[in-house]
């Protein structure tokens, strides 16, 4: 498949030969200097070659990813001088659970402009094929491409593990270095501390030469001389790079304290721009990563252990996290700031209830086969696993947010997590920490492998926002996390079910009983009904569209590489379309197959294919397969594809079930309510004024909402405020202050955005810019 990009649309390109290559273990070994904005220091890969792979004839045509013929020549590193200013040398002895840190080495004060990587390519994206056959290079060198932006690569060498005291015995031969890899990566589940050590130890070994290498716009190309298929070359590889100040992997920020802090963003690109790393979801890997910062900073990341600082010369400290479980690099997560662990003030009678079991049936939990997934250490193959409903977590957030987080957040935790349990089972992490992330932070949460993140916006007023995007982001450690899709693209089967999902796990963890719970969820679907249709009015077609490329999902390039269309584009990181028609079609396939049967399928379906990439088709040919005939009248693949995957705009079942279905009680309760209250508000009354104060920590957002609507002046420092504290849900006020045409609205939006801009993450600007200007 040639692969051809646009500079001018907003295709995101996956560039890595994963069907030659793929990375199987990342060590990252880094630095966090806030002085200079740069994460700096070595990445260790650990490769494995398909073994497919032969040797190919010179006359194979490689396209590189420039049209120009420069951005061909490869050149080795120039050697790197950077100024010191202060040089730190630390050492930690090796053990299951650190690695060896060698040298800290030398601080980049050379500035922000990053300027000591190799010359980068400005052609970037062009209309050549890109990188579309990688097996082997013009002159028949093998060529592995990475996924790589915003970074400055320094130095690409291989590393001789054959050095490695003891790892003889994986090896006849010591010059055999990439058979001691295949070992190492070859160890069974049960050996994983030894693995991880082997890996840690492998990773610190000298250098036995350096690779050739060079960089484009989106791309870190790597050969060895005389390394002819993906057999010959190295398979374990150390590149030594920094960050780069306005790199869009990571956000360089203050907290709401004030403190700096730096922390993934969920960039549309991922986290090329922090690591040089496969993108592709098929490129499943574990890693392990020491991050050595200032004493007075804590590191949180997506790993198995609750990782404790080890104190280090000089003010420094050094944090070591691993993860066992295979997934694609876009998972990896990294914050690190002045969080304060939160921890409620007393242990109430009811945290004490809330350890009760929502379980269902032992029945659902029986063993239902072997895993399906790749090796790894499964809490799906542990019986104290598969029964323990609420695992260790933890909170941290900025001092100042406390008292917010003992009240609103700490509580609703033990009983979303035994909720979910209950509806699930097993959960597939062992443990979850929760951060409360800076203001700039430009979604209400963000769920990541055993870590969390969440706007501050969601502490504010009842437990009800907090409580249901708890739930959404604890649903995707099932649906996104354990069980991902193959093909970006399918973004409703992550989002779309932990939208779905959030809904019955609130509901158990309020212990409503079920017309209760039947009546919130009618009231929330009416909601979402209009949202969609506002959506769909509002949004070009081709993005409303759930499986884009029809037949052709999943397809990729010879290489491995693809392109996701409109991934750049900011507006889509603001578009719910993939949340709600992918919960509106859960919601039919649960109404017409009954609750009981659906869920009952669904803990089948995580046993099944935890652990796996997946396409839509997985999914509903394992659902239709499992429900009797009676239940599934004009239900097939297909059906389901034409009417709901593949159109836009409201899917045909869903507009007619909308039109029949009569307003639910607690819906009609609501409007009768707005009714009486517009018709007191008609009549001539004296008012007492309140609180503004609590009104506006309460209801923030629909309260600035009516600011706007009535044009009520004296509480312009309200919208003012929430535009700079609440970003998350800020960016829809931008719109709604624009559109009343006001003079003085518009200033308020322009001033706002002015104060805000350099700390809003780029999505987010480039949107509300193009409001505003």
């Amino acid at each position: 498949m040639d692969i051809k990009l646009d500079p001018s649309r907003d295709d995101l390109p996956l560039v890595a030969n994963t069907s030659h290559i793929l990375v199987k273990h990342y060590v990252l070994d880094l630095d966090v200097d806030f002085e200079s904005q740069v994460i700096g220091g070595t990445i260790v890969l650990f490769l494995e070659s398909g073994n497919r792979f032969k040797k190919r004839s010179s006359s194979t045509e490689v396209a590189c990813p420039s049209e120009s013929n420069e951005a061909c020549k490869f050149r080795m590193p120039e050697p790197c001088q950077i100024p010191v200013t202060n040089t730190k040398t630390f050492s930690s002895k090796i053990g299951y659970n650190d690695f060896v840190i060698c040298g800290k080495g030398e601080k980049d004060t050379s500035g922000k402009d990053g300027n000591h990587d190799n010359q980068e390519q400005a052609s970037g994206i062009s209309s050549s094929k890109y990188c579309c056959d990688t097996g082997n290079h013009g002159s028949e060198e093998f060529l592995l491409v990475l996924d790589c932006c915003d970074l400055s690569v320094l130095k690409v060498e291989e590393v001789d593990v054959a050095a490695v005291p003891g790892i003889e015995k994986f090896t006849r031969s010591p010059k055999l270095r990439n058979q001691i890899v295949h070992e190492v990566m070859a160890l069974p589940a049960d050996r994983w501390r030894e693995q991880l050590d082997y890996y840690a130890r492998c990773s610190q070994a000298p250098g036995c030469g350096e690779l050739l290498f060079d960089t484009d716009t989106w791309s870190l190309q790597i050969r060895k001389t005389g390394a002819q298929t993906a057999t010959d070359f190295p398979h374990a590889i150390r590149i030594q790079y920094r960050t780069k100040p306005q790199g869009r992997s990571v956000t360089w920020t203050s907290d709401q304290s004030g403190r700096p802090c730096v922390y993934t963003v969920g960039s549309p690109i991922n986290n090329r721009a922090l690591f040089p790393c496969q993108e592709p979801p098929v490129a499943m890997s574990t890693w392990q990563a020491t991050v050595r910062a200032a004493a007075s900073f804590v590191v949180l990341m997506s790993g198995e252990n609750s990782a404790k600082p080890t104190q280090l010369q000089e003010d420094y400290s050094s944090w070591h996290y691993y993860v066992t479980m295979p997934m694609p690099a876009s998972t990896f997560t990294i914050a690190v700031g002045s969080w304060t662990e939160m921890k409620p003030e007393i242990c109430s009678s009811n945290d004490v209830a809330t350890e009760r079991s929502f379980s269902p049936s032992e029945a659902d939990f029986r063993y239902i086969g072997v895993c399906g997934h790749m090796e790894y250490p499964c809490r799906f193959q542990k019986a104290s696993a598969t029964t323990q409903k609420i695992i260790p977590h933890r909170v941290f957030a900025p001092a100042c947010l406390k008292g917010a987080c003992q009240e609103t957040l700490l509580p609703l935790i033990p009983p979303c997590l035994s909720a979910a349990h209950s509806v699930l089972g097993t959960h597939p992490f062992s443990r979850l920490d929760i951060l409360i992330v800076p203001a700039n932070f430009s979604s209400l949460g963000m769920a990541s492998p055993h870590i969390v993140f969440l706007s501050q916006s969601t502490l504010t007023g009842m437990s009800q926002l907090c409580g249901t995007r708890l739930c959404h982001e604890i649903a995707h450690a099932w649906f996104g996390l354990a069980i991902g899709a193959r093909d970006w693209t399918e973004e409703w089967l992550s989002e779309g079910f932990a939208t779905h999902l959030e809904d019955v796990f609130w509901a158990k963890a309020q212990q409503l009983a079920p017309h209760e719970a039947r009546e919130q969820q009618e009231l929330r679907a009416c909601l979402r009904w209009r949202r969609l249709q506002d959506e769909v009015q509002n949004s070009p077609e081709e993005m409303q569209v759930l499986r884009p490329n029809k037949e052709k999902t999943g397809h990729v390039s010879d290489s491995g590489s693809s392109v996701i269309r409109h991934g750049l584009n900011p507006e889509k990181v603001f578009m719910q379309v993939h949340y709600l028609k992918g919960y509106f079609l859960l919601r039919f396939l649960a109404k017409r197959l009954g609750e009981d049967t659906y869920f009952s399928f669904l803990r089948k379906f995580v046993h099944t294919f935890h652990g796996q990439l997946i396409l839509s088709q997985d999914f509903l040919q394992m659902l239709l397969e499992n429900i009797p005939e009676e239940k599934r009248p004009e239900l097939s693949v297909g059906n389901i594809f034409r009417d709901w995957l593949e159109s836009s705009g409201i899917p045909q079942p869903l507009q007619r079930e909308r039109q029949a279905l009569a307003e639910c009680g607690l819906a009609q309760q609501v409007s009768a309510e707005v009714a009486k209250w517009v018709r007191v508000n008609r009549r001539p009354r004296k008012r007492k004024r309140k609180d503004r104060e609590e009104v506006f920590e309460k209801v923030r957002h629909r309260w600035c909402e009516l600011i706007v609507k009535h044009k009520y002046t004296k509480a312009y420092r309200d919208v003012e405020r929430f535009l700079q504290e609440d970003q998350a849900m800020g960016i829809y006020l931008y719109g709604e202050l624009m559109l009343s045409e006001d003079p003085r609205q518009q200033h308020l939006a322009r001033r706002c955005f002015e104060l805000s801009r350099e700390q809003m993450d780029k999505s987010s600007a480039e949107v509300v810019a193009e409001m505003l200007f």
